[in-house]
């Protein structure tokens, strides 16, 4: 088990030293005071939106970027708060505050140097605050200058004898320094001072494990630890890990169910119930754990190579051979794999085969593992050091050893406005990327979202009053269950067939029974009507933008239909059709373009089809046009985030992501953490 760099800002003290008002209009200060509020009380995605508002009314404001960083780094989106703490610092910088978040901010982004640079700037004014000194002891820990590090950990404790966190940061130190002795004497006094400090339990248990194998005391540690925070499946996990070493299986197996019932995509939990399941011959649950596990990492070897094991077990050989083909190509120096194989071939009836990979496994076998390949097993199992060589026997063993997680937990609050309060962070959120704009009588509002995009063709058609419902642009459609609001609908069609058969057709009326057709998802004469209305007024722009959704949802709902009926469509007609329909999609987007080239979210959209067909770079393109146009458009940043990191870009992702957070797209936080973890 491993122990995290233990972040630590007083944000309380923050807000309350940096309390001033802020000058200036009324409306102004109210919106500020309500972000520092929403600050407070967690709402960090909201309490950004407010403090945007201020900025953009007053950019030459301090207050608002230093505060915008507070909420950042608590949703650990560390680049945008540096940069946002650097604007503050840059506008004012006597607000010793912000030299803090900056420092943390780069503390967590491995920029330590500069980190204790801002803690020993903020220290100059507070001399005596027990965060700054803990955060620049650890910064100096990390650094490996152990030295100043220990002598800042005896400057606080010189204000403040008895904080216990400070102790467990100082028994870190200690650890690294090699002084298991002094380490231990550390902990145990700060659990004398806190009997709740959760870190200390942990690090004692670490120490058991480490320095004497002494199991039992470790689990009972963990025990406490749980007791402390018991919605973190990382120590559910590795109290399992415990258990299973003092014989307890069926406590492990209890445990491993219940760290994955807290987080079904944990993959130790997933891999680690795979192994045990299998060692009681639980083989195919054992399989759908290692299924479970590659589902969500395409590239763990190791579960791979498991379930090639099981696999041969069951007699699905095919199976087993195409896991082991990928774990050979990864490790080609793994002679069980191998074996492995040979036997699944012998079993096949394949002698040749058999006895060319028997053969190969047989000359490896006499060879150490090259360090690099070995490393790559598991580079988190601590079994091996890039570089050093390890027998074939340690690799073997490191594919089917139980794993641990890191033991640096973080409680999930609970709020009442689910998906936009606390730490969104942390959420088990699917990675998918923000939905197509369409036309629509209703939007989903939120705190962070309360009025649809502006649309100035939206807003023009609506100013004319020619439709029957205000029209709105939104990208997620609220389900439409009210009785009256669908009877309005079916209503408002009959009229317009009433009116269309006494009056001489116009392209707004078919639009018009278009969109209630749409809104009763009946995509199919939803389309026809758009198809009249385009032939009467070839420059619709809008009724080309609501035809390229409708084909979207209509061809959605042959697919789900041939689905459930299971009907033996060939793949490659499948196929075929799919193309055919992207294609008419993609021509009345361009022909959005073409007649409205200011419209952002038409960009947008053509940029989502171009990502759903795989042609990244020409997304890209999109996805900047929409920018470009609306700088404020967050899900088009989400996006183009999305697809830096898909390429590899990481950088230029990460500050999009940042950017669509701050703009209140709040999937953002959680894929920041993940790529920046």
């Amino acid at each position: 088990m491993k122990m995290k760099y233990l972040k630590y800002i007083l944000f309380f003290s923050i807000l309350c030293s940096f309390g001033g008002n802020v000058h200036g209009q009324i409306n102004t200060d109210q919106v500020m005071r309500v972000g520092q509020n929403s600050l407070y009380l967690e709402d960090y995605v909201l309490s950004i939106q407010y403090f945007n508002q201020v900025i953009a009314a007053k950019p030459y404001l301090a207050q608002p970027y230093f505060y915008r960083a507070i909420a950042k780094i608590s949703l650990e989106d560390y680049i945008g708060a540096e940069d946002d703490a650097s604007t503050a610092i840059s506008y004012n910088r006597f607000i010793t505050g912000a030299y803090e978040v900056r420092g943390v901010a780069r503390q967590n982004q491995g920029k330590l140097k500069e980190a204790v640079e801002d803690y020993d700037r903020a220290l100059e004014q507070l001399p005596e605050n027990r965060g700054l000194l803990l955060n620049k002891a650890l910064a100096l820990e990390e650094l490996k200058d152990y030295k100043r590090s220990e002598a800042t950990y005896d400057e606080l404790f010189r204000y403040h004898p008895r904080y216990d966190n400070g102790l467990v940061g100082r028994a870190r130190l200690y650890l690294a320094m090699g002084d298991t002795a002094k380490a231990s004497a550390d902990i145990d006094r700060a659990l004398e001072l806190n009997k709740n400090n959760v870190n200390a339990y942990v690090m004692r248990a670490d120490i058991a494990i480490n320095s004497a194998k002494d199991y039992a005391r470790a689990r009972n540690d963990m025990d406490e630890a749980i007791k402390l925070q018991p919605h973190f499946s990382g120590y559910f996990v590795n109290r399992a890990f415990l258990r299973y070493q003092l014989d307890d299986y069926f406590g492990a197996m209890a445990d491993f169910d219940y760290a994955i019932q807290l987080d079904p995509s944990s993959v130790p939990a997933l891999f680690n119930r795979g192994l045990l399941r299998a060692e009681v011959n639980d083989n195919n649950k054992a399989i759908d754990d290692f299924t479970r596990v590659l589902a969500l990492d395409p590239d763990n070897y190791k579960a791979m190579y498991n379930r090639a094991l099981l696999s041969k077990e069951i007699a699905d050989y095919s199976g087993s051979n195409a896991d082991l083909d990928k774990v050979i190509a990864e490790f080609p120096s793994f002679s069980g794999a191998y074996f492995v194989r040979c036997e699944n071939y012998r079993l096949m009836g394949e002698r040749a085969k058999a006895e060319r990979d028997y053969n190969k496994a047989m000359a490896l076998s006499k060879q150490a593992v090259p360090g690099d390949e070995g490393a790559d097993v598991d580079a988190d199992a601590g079994g091996s050091q890039q570089g050093k060589e390890e027998t074939q026997e340690q690799v073997a063993a490191r594919f089917t050893s139980l794993l641990t997680v890191d033991n640096n937990a973080t409680v999930k609050e609970e709020y009442a406005t689910e998906g936009i309060k606390g730490r969104v962070q942390d959420r088990n959120l699917a990675i998918e990327v923000e939905p197509m704009f369409t036309l629509s009588y209703y939007v989903t509002t939120t705190e962070i979202k309360e009025v649809p995009y502006y649309i100035k063709e939206v807003d023009d058609l609506n100013a004319t009053r020619a439709l029957r419902f205000l029209l709105m642009t939104t990208n997620r459609e609220p389900q439409l269950s009210d009785e009256d609001a669908i009877g309005k609908h079916f209503s408002s069609i009959e009229y317009y067939n009433g009116y269309l058969e006494t009056h001489r057709p116009r392209a707004i009326d078919y639009f018009g029974r278009a969109m209630d057709y749409y809104t009763l998802h009946n995509y199919a004469s939803a389309m026809a009507d758009l198809d009249r209305a385009i032939a009467l007024a070839p420059d619709f722009t809008l009724a080309y933008m609501l035809r390229a959704n409708a084909r979207m949802k209509n061809a959605e709902m042959d697919r789900l239909s041939r689905d459930t009926k299971r009907e033996g469509i060939l793949p490659e007609m499948a196929g075929q059709t799919s193309k055919m329909v992207a294609a008419e999609v993609m021509s009345d987007l361009d022909k959005v373009i073409e007649l409205s080239p200011r419209m952002a979210i038409a960009y947008y959209n053509k940029g989502n089809m171009l990502l759903q067909s795989g042609d990244y770079t020409s997304a890209l393109s999109a996805y900047s046009g929409a920018i470009d146009i609306k700088p404020d458009f967050g899900e088009a940043y989400y996006n183009r985030g999305y697809i830096y990191l898909k390429l590899g870009n990481k950088e230029a992702g990460v500050a999009d992501l940042s950017k669509a957070g701050e703009l209140g797209i709040v999937p953002s936080y959680n894929l920041l953490k993940r790529f920046t973890r």
